[in-house]
């Protein structure tokens, strides 16, 4: 039996000197513009790496080709819709959304359902495969040690086979961080640089300028904090309640899994006052783009959708996903009310 299973962002950064190459930069714009209202460390990226080349790891990143190319976008969608600028950095992110993590999220659905397909096979194997190998001990007079190796051993090949045969192999279902990641970061230094006027294109003050303007509601300098922490509170409350979503739809998490959770749930309200340091053109876009994963979240649960994005059945899919999740947090909500009275 045991040969057949076998073959089956915030580092302190230098202070930098911004020096004036056109003494027309250096008058005042007309009509007493202000300036951003930003601490001393927001505007830091403003001058650009000397002609030495004598730059912070900072200033390579934020004059990279993927950063400039995030900044093209922005433009490209500010032009062409001819939107305000709080409404471009709304439509960039949705369709960024929309058109990349969407996508990468249902493959990643996709792959984890057929992980969980596997789990029955895998531990009826398991079970099998522990027989066979204290048959195996007893015959050879293994140690435990040498019989516990043996089993690891062989076990983990033989669920290599098994993601190889059905072409699922967890990793695939980390696709989506790789890309979504980066392109947030990007995305952010690229409205960093706008909102400081470190932009290097030739659109880079104008732009600067235009985000004075460009909000709305509370927040109508976009180069400015957003006093008020309304952006940041959203930011952080939003990122909660993904985590809390992910979390409810785990059942018998591991103490792994159940650190990653707490960690993740640390780093989402860290973001507050984080995203209170920052312009609120990036407290927007971060706004935004926890807005989209939170939908897409939703979106994924649902029967229809899943189906259309042929993603396979599991025993823990629900035909009432979203009343389930309703009273998964009223019941988490009354067993905490419990436990505090």
């Amino acid at each position: 039996m045991l040969c057949r299973l076998s073959v089956r962002w915030l580092r302190p950064r230098p202070a930098l000197q911004v020096r004036v190459l056109d003494p027309s930069l250096a008058r005042a714009p007309a009509g007493g513009a202000k300036s951003s209202a930003l601490p001393l460390w927001a505007v830091a990226s403003v001058s650009a790496v000397g002609p030495s080349g004598a730059g912070g790891w900072y200033e390579a990143l934020a004059t990279s080709a993927p950063v400039q190319s995030a900044e093209d976008v922005l433009l490209f969608a500010h032009t062409a819709s001819g939107l305000p600028w709080w409404g471009s950095i709304l439509l960039t992110t949705v369709a960024l959304r929309g058109a990349v993590t969407l996508p990468l999220a249902a493959y990643q659905h996709y792959i984890l359902a057929k992980v969980e397909n596997l789990q029955p096979e895998i531990k009826n194997i398991a079970r099998h495969l522990n027989q066979e190998v204290a048959v195996r001990a007893h015959q050879l007079g293994w140690s435990k040690r040498v019989a516990r190796l043996t089993y690891l051993k062989t076990m983990r090949r033989l669920v290599a086979e098994l993601y190889v045969r059905d072409n699922c192999h967890p990793f695939k279902a980390t696709v989506l961080v790789w890309i979504q990641l980066p392109m947030w970061i990007f995305m952010s230094i690229a409205l960093r640089n706008f909102s400081t006027g470190a932009a290097h294109s030739e659109a880079g003050f104008s732009v600067q300028e235009q985000l004075t303007t460009g909000g709305v509601l509370w927040f109508h300098d976009l180069t400015a904090l957003d006093s008020t922490w309304i952006l940041p509170v959203s930011v952080g409350v939003i990122n909660l309640l993904i985590v809390e979503i992910f979390a409810l739809q785990k059942l018998g998490k591991s103490r792994f899994q159940t650190y990653i959770t707490h960690f993740v749930r640390a780093v989402s309200v860290l973001m507050i006052p984080i995203a209170a340091t920052v312009p609120s053109s990036i407290a927007l876009y971060w706004l935004c783009s926890s807005f989209m994963g939170l939908s897409q979240n939703l979106l994924l649960r649902s029967p229809r959708f899943r189906q259309l994005c042929r993603i396979p059945l599991t025993k823990l899919d629900s035909d009432t996903p979203y009343r389930d999740l309703l009273a998964a947090f009223h019941s988490k909500i009354i067993s905490r009310k419990s436990r505090t009275f």
